[in-house]
């Protein structure tokens, strides 16, 4: 939007044209959900604490968690509008891959909304019903795909590329549809189990976040792409604007969210941001890294199903607790230290996925 308004001005002072490089706008966005997180969040707190918008804590769960009950959560309301103004602020806005990413962000918002609305109302952690929450993922996750299956070119734009190899992709046709969709819902999901410690999803979020959009500006790129041997994606460019408005909201949140937290993000961030890796993983084209650089939301998730597996089978627990944070923590680990060692994971995990923008 200020873009725009920018490119009016430039003919009375050639200075607004630096608002037209896609590298200062992202700086900007990062900064301007960040400022608005440290402005906002103080209020969104004390408005949480005053209508007892409370976090319910599961009773099987860890022991050490029930000191967290009555912290507020549905904090993820200030994520998401820091990463929508900022993207509004900034972005091109006639790029449709921008308002493709937010649409799905938003709707998974809105999901997570109703959840944590449902939970609060009725006093309990359940929310809404398996059914109920994964039928309205569904419909939104397969209406991305749908509409990304539409609009591609080529079969090439309905590919899963190969990394670390030139030229090698697997076709999928209308499968393209099913695919998205598993990435979109499956991200979102991961990054919602993973929420279950103060500060433990959304710094992940954040550097992967990070890391997409580097990609994307790459995928944009058509001099970068065509050297570094990625399929040129025109407008995907757009994307970095949204993935460092969320870098910039993860790290004003995390102000709040840091241990002890004083907000918890609830499932309308979770939903939201796990959605958004996963849209943005799919659009440039790097689904199969982003597996790589969420290593710790895949191995939160997969926890869970050989746990739910192991009992139905053995009728014995492999884990002392699932998710895998909750095993470690049973294990005497300080909530500390399982947050920071799985935030150093992270950092490495998304190291290695950077790493094979050169590696073809």
């Amino acid at each position: 939007m200020l873009m725009y308004l920018a490119h009016l001005l430039e003919p009375a002072f050639s200075g607004f044209r630096v608002f037209q490089f896609l590298t200062f706008r992202a700086i900007l966005g990062v900064l301007t959900a960040m400022v608005f997180s440290f402005v906002f969040g103080p209020i969104l707190i004390r408005k949480l604490t005053f209508h007892q918008i409370g976090q319910f804590v599961r009773d099987d769960g860890p022991q050490s968690h029930l000191v967290k009950a009555g912290t507020p959560t549905m904090g993820g309301t200030l994520i998401l509008a820091a990463v929508l103004v900022s993207t509004l602020l900034w972005a091109d806005l006639t790029d449709g891959w921008v308002w493709l990413v937010m649409f799905v962000t938003t709707a998974f918002g809105v999901v997570g909304f109703v959840d944590d609305y449902k939970k609060l109302k009725f006093g309990n952690s359940k929310g809404l019903s398996a059914k109920q929450k994964y039928g309205a993922q569904t419909i939104i996750g397969l209406a991305a795909g749908l509409w990304l299956y539409l609009v591609a070119g080529s079969s090439a734009e309905t590919s899963v590329l190969i990394p670390m190899v030139k030229n090698v992709a697997i076709p999928l046709g209308a499968g393209y549809i099913i695919w998205t969709y598993l990435v979109i819902v499956g991200s979102s999901n991961a990054v919602n189990l993973t929420d279950g410690l103060d500060g433990l999803a959304i710094m992940p979020c954040v550097l992967v976040a990070s890391a997409l959009g580097v990609f994307a500006y790459v995928t944009g790129h058509a001099e970068f792409s065509r050297y570094l041997g990625f399929t040129y994606i025109k407008g995907a460019g757009e994307l970095l604007i949204f993935c460092t408005a969320i870098a910039g909201a993860g790290l004003g949140f995390l102000w709040f969210n840091a241990y002890p937290a004083q907000v918890f993000m609830g499932d309308v961030g979770a939903l939201a941001l796990g959605a958004a890796l996963g849209v943005v993983a799919v659009v440039v084209r790097q689904e199969l890294i982003l597996v790589v650089m969420g290593g710790i939301f895949v191995a939160e998730t997969v926890s869970v199903m050989i746990q739910v597996a192991g009992y139905k089978l053995t009728g014995r627990r492999i884990f002392r607790m699932a998710p895998l944070h909750h095993h470690f923590e049973l294990k005497g680990w300080a909530e500390p230290k399982i947050i920071v060692r799985f935030w150093i994971i992270t950092l490495v995990l998304v190291l290695i996925g950077l790493s094979t923008l050169k590696i073809r």
